[in-house]
């Protein structure tokens, strides 16, 4: 079993401050390990086990607690007299109203309470007002290139090519049959699909909803609007409008199957309204869909290279210089980094193209090419690196 480590320091980090820690993400990104390891690490710290309350709302023992009352009066009964209690609520959002159960927690002397949801529907209403500036949020991932590689070995090469294909839930590090892989990730987009999106939302159109899925599925690193997919999919026979479509959208964004990057003018200095490109959280569940169609390995490894700045918590948008584009402008306080991501640079003219965008920026940040390439070259002060040793960089 992998150790969380950036997500692990963060909950260390803030052990036993005055805030409520909501760790969010994908169903199976690795959410209730996480509070595993942590609730390890504070009984390593001397922590006794009648300090520690640990609730999973996937389990069927706790259905007695989705009552936010029950749930209440249950932790409440436990609570350690004069000493830290550490409270763990796992995939909270089962239970209805159980911003009320937290809220009357958090006001309490000598709590410190975790919680998770796989769904960001968990801090939006209630919880976001009751709790305004009272909770910190903890986005988890799937496993980094550098976890994987970390659990699995072997020829760097070879892992990432695996890693490429198969996604990067962490049980499927685990699993050696193809067979019983596809049927883990089908079983985790099935979950999602039904139990977060079409349950939550109240979808009766589930087909559109999946034209929808593999069109941006499809379409990852390709600048999309609700509009065109309306048409698209209406000129397939599939009859619809941009207003649903903004609705599909929303949903698989709050259940974190999709993330979306903004576009950045550089040199107007501002944010873009419209036209966006949307990235998928995990690629083994884009190939379930699709299959390995062998031709869209630079938008992939975009897919990638996004996902790894976000972990390493950076904003990340996609640059507009003229009619140049940056695959992206990714930003962490004073800290600002240029990118473009390509297969090969190997071909002078697709080098060229590459290039041309970063040449226009005038600020002295830095300015780098991805690739798979394994002899890569700079120009003007512009860093090309291998793909796998950026992801494996410290």
């Amino acid at each position: 079993m992998v150790r969380r480590k950036q997500y692990l320091d963060k909950l260390i980090k803030m052990k036993d401050k005055k805030i409520i820690k909501v760790v969010t993400g994908v169903r199976r990104c690795g959410k209730s390990t996480l509070l595993m390891q942590f609730r390890d690490y504070l009984k390593s710290c001397g922590i006794s086990d009648g300090q520690i309350i640990s609730v999973n709302f996937e389990d069927v023992k706790s259905e007695p607690l989705l009552d936010y009352r029950k749930l209440y009066e249950y932790v409440t009964g436990y609570l350690a007299d004069d000493k830290m209690t550490y409270v763990f609520l796992d995939e909270v959002q089962n239970v209805p109203d159980f911003q009320r159960a937290v809220d009357s927690l958090f006001i309490k002397d000598n709590v410190d309470v975790y919680i998770t949801g796989s769904n960001a529907h968990i801090l939006s209403g209630e919880l976001a007002t009751l709790l305004s500036g009272r909770y910190v949020e903890i986005s988890m991932l799937p496993l980094s290139f550098a976890e994987y590689y970390e659990i699995k070995g072997g020829d760097k090469r070879n892992t990432f090519m695996e890693y490429y294909r198969t996604g990067a839930f962490p049980y499927i590090t685990a699993i050696d049959d193809e067979e019983i892989m596809n049927d883990y990730i089908k079983g985790i987009y099935n979950t999602v699909l039904l139990k977060d999106i079409v349950e939550r939302k109240r979808i009766s159109d589930v087909t559109l909803l999946e034209s929808v899925i593999k069109f941006l599925f499809d379409n990852i690193g390709n600048i999309v609007s609700s509009k065109k997919i309306a048409d698209t999919l209406t000129s397939g026979g599939r009859k619809t409008t941009s207003v649903t479509i903004e609705s599909y959208i929303k949903a698989l964004m709050e259940s974190f199957i999709l993330y979306k990057a903004g576009r950045y003018d550089v040199k107007g200095k501002q944010h873009l309204k419209s036209l966006e490109k949307y990235y998928v959280v995990d690629i083994g569940l884009r190939n379930l869909l699709l299959g390995d169609k062998g031709t869209d390995i630079g938008h992939i490894l975009e897919n990638i290279v996004y996902l790894e700045l976000i972990r390493r918590g950076y904003s990340v948008n996609i640059g507009k210089v003229g009619e140049k584009e940056i695959d992206f402008i990714a930003v962490k306080g004073g800290d600002k980094k240029y990118y473009q991501v390509a297969a090969s640079v190997l071909d002078p003219v697709t080098f060229a193209r590459e290039i041309e965008p970063l040449k226009r920026i005038r600020d002295n940040y830095p300015k780098c090419i991805i690739s798979m390439d394994e002899f890569p070259i700079g120009e003007n002060g512009i860093e090309q690196i291998n793909v796998i040793d950026f992801l494996l960089e410290q």
